[in-house]
């Protein structure tokens, strides 16, 4: 059975709905990212989770006991959560040791408990040659590991994190995904983690949860979302890729509307009517030279624009059919702006989604 259950949880603010019927499973010891753009209700539903707001409709059961549901709920302080913010919310006037120390002394624990409890935290989190530090002496990662520290530090039950990197510049911020699911991999505490970022996401989830408009879209590891979408949101949502709309043909075909025809070797069209493609950038195998056969999953199309990004090629091609397709290439495959090349989308990279 799962430790963490959400069944049928939904809230509103008057008229609007903005977390619908969530149905979630989560099991013990396992760090879950609810990920999706602003507004799609990620951080109320691990607001409900944390008891900070009641839900209208639906239960959160933890361990098989339920403490949320329309009709009672158990107060944040009975939850046994810690949940970490986007601001850190470190008292400025105590050290890292007294901040860390904080939720342990509320709890009346024995001071030698509780120095021997937050030594052994600070040295997992790379704080302890800082514990005489003030926050103000500290830097934003710092920061950030003070705050996780003083989270784990009181054992919960479960650990609620809300877009923690967000305030982070780029470089300490893949720092501490790593550091997180670091830190996860050695206490394995039940984590549900909140971000609008897909980097986050794939670096530290054991499974990710993709929400749009209130509702769960799909869930899976990160390897099924990424690999595998179901939708057309989840496929543009995670990762670049490319969404070619066209209808059902014969087998498992999809034939656009300028008429380049794409077999696909995963997913599933639509019964009748209009259906997509999903090809990432990177699978796209772009060239100047035509190639042998252009019976199916090759088009030729003019390239619109070319970026150099040090690494690769950023490539927009025009197809037939007015459709614009983003790929990528080699530095150096450099093919000037204007010129036609040719477009080659590998069968095993497409994956023909239902609208």
């Amino acid at each position: 059975m799962a430790f963490l259950e959400l069944d049928g949880l939904t809230k509103s603010y008057g008229t609007l709905t903005v977390v619908k019927g969530v149905n979630l499973s989560v099991d013990k010891g396992k760090l879950v990212c609810l990920l999706g753009p602003s507004g799609c209700g990620k951080t109320t539903t691990l607001r409900l989770i944390a008891g900070f707001v009641p839900a209208n409709a639906g239960e959160i059961r933890v361990g098989g006991k339920t403490i949320s549901s329309a009709h009672a709920t158990v107060p944040p302080e009975g939850r046994n959560m810690s949940m970490i913010f986007q601001s850190y919310a470190l008292w400025p006037h105590m050290t890292v040791f007294d901040n860390v120390a904080y939720g342990l002394k509320l709890r009346r624990l024995p001071q030698s408990e509780v120095t021997k409890s937050v030594r052994t935290i600070l040295a997992a989190t790379q704080l302890l040659p800082l514990e005489d530090r003030y926050p103000g002496e500290l830097s934003g990662g710092q920061q950030q590991r003070v705050s996780l520290a003083r989270a784990l530090v009181i054992k919960p039950e479960i650990l609620l994190l809300d877009e923690p990197l967000s305030n982070l510049d780029a470089n300490l911020r893949e720092e501490m995904r790593f550091e997180i699911r670091r830190l996860h991999d050695e206490f394995r505490y039940t984590t549900v983690y909140v971000t609008h970022d897909q980097a986050e996401a794939m670096t530290t989830a054991d499974m990710i949860v993709v929400m749009n408009d209130g509702r769960i879209e799909q869930a899976g590891s990160p390897e099924d979302i990424y690999e595998r979408p179901e939708t057309e949101f989840v496929a543009r949502f995670i990762g670049g890729t490319n969404i070619l709309s066209g209808t059902r043909g014969d087998k498992d075909s999809v034939i656009g509307e300028g008429g380049l025809v794409l077999r696909c070797g995963s997913g599933s069209t639509a019964s009748s009517g209009k259906t997509a493609v999903s090809v990432r950038h990177h699978d796209i195998e772009l060239s100047s030279a035509k190639p042998k056969s252009t019976d199916t999953n090759v088009t030729m199309g003019t390239v619109t624009r070319q970026i150099y990004l040090g690494s690769h090629r950023d490539y927009l091609v025009s197809i037939a059919g007015g459709e614009t397709v983003r790929t990528v290439a080699p530095v150096n495959v450099a093919i000037p702006v204007g010129q036609e090349v040719w477009l080659h989308f590998p069968p095993e990279k497409c994956r023909a989604l239902a609208q």
